[in-house]
């Protein structure tokens, strides 16, 4: 691998992983298409690592607030005895995020079919336009105003479930767990506030079975340079499109990303049956 290929694939991974358009997908499409050679699993645990320090840079706060109210919710730290609605509110936003994540579990059974999808461009392609309709449909018809104090465990479950389906290749992690949300009436905001929170759990996740995997093949040494610039192009291009996408949200323009979708779907898919 190159070091060109190293950053493209970072870039890739660091818009991608935020922007409601499936990095799994790009990077899958990216690699066959083009011929570029395949990251292994150590790059992989990189990349997500760069990611990672993107969404923790932006949302800094917020990640400290979920952890001390997680503290709170079992009873130590500096919310221990306190009960303020302040601390209540970051109890219940670390109790939602809790019940967000047990659903992921769903994505292990998941994994056979998201190996076989991975392999086929063209399933990978329609994936994508799926995720079009997805986001078209959650922009369209869903007028959510519910906020941290409104919603409801089980619909934070369900946002969680969306998020182990994602685990297929073409199918958005962040844009099923934001439009799940967005038709479960959350407001667009918290929807892609909740989104971002729960997706820390979900990187640390893939970077870990990516680790383990890394330690059965080997680790090549003479790449980590290369890696390693791929890792910073993720971090540096995730900072700016998690800015750029709640700009975007906030001005009510989510919806322009179905129509991306469907047209890089439609492109990757003829480009896949003739190469």
């Amino acid at each position: 691998m190159s070091y060109l290929n190293a950053i493209l694939l970072g870039l890739v991974q660091g818009i991608t992983e935020f922007f409601p358009v499936s990095s799994s997908g790009h990077l899958t499409l990216l690699q066959t298409i083009f011929h570029i050679e395949e990251a292994d699993l150590f790059f992989d645990v990189l990349l997500h690592l760069g990611t990672l320090f993107a969404l923790i840079a932006v949302y800094r706060r917020e990640v400290a607030a979920v952890v001390r109210g997680g503290l709170g919710l079992v009873g130590v730290g500096p919310d221990r005895g306190r009960i303020t609605r302040e601390n209540a509110e970051r109890r219940r936003m670390a109790f939602f995020l809790l019940v967000g994540t047990i659903p992921i579990l769903l994505a292990i059974p998941l994994r056979p079919v998201a190996e076989m999808i991975s392999g086929r461009p063209a399933l990978v392609s329609l994936m994508l336009m799926v995720t079009g309709c997805i986001l078209y449909l959650s922009d369209r018809f869903s007028h959510g105003t519910q906020g941290l104090r409104e919603v409801s465990a089980w619909k934070t479950a369900l946002v969680g479930v969306s998020q182990a389906v994602s685990v297929i290749p073409g199918i958005s992690r962040s844009g099923a767990t934001i439009s799940t949300g967005m038709l479960l009436g959350f407001r667009r905001s918290f929807a892609l506030h909740y989104s971002f929170l729960l997706s820390i759990s979900a990187v640390l996740g893939a970077a870990a079975v990516s680790f383990a995997g890394a330690l059965e093949t080997g680790i090549r040494t003479d790449l980590i340079p290369k890696y390693l610039c791929g890792m910073a192009a993720a971090a540096v291009s995730g900072y700016f499109s998690i800015r750029l996408l709640r700009y975007l949200t906030a001005r009510g323009d989510f919806g322009v990303f179905a129509y991306y979708c469907w047209g890089a779907g439609l492109v990757s898919l003829v480009l896949s049956l003739v190469a």
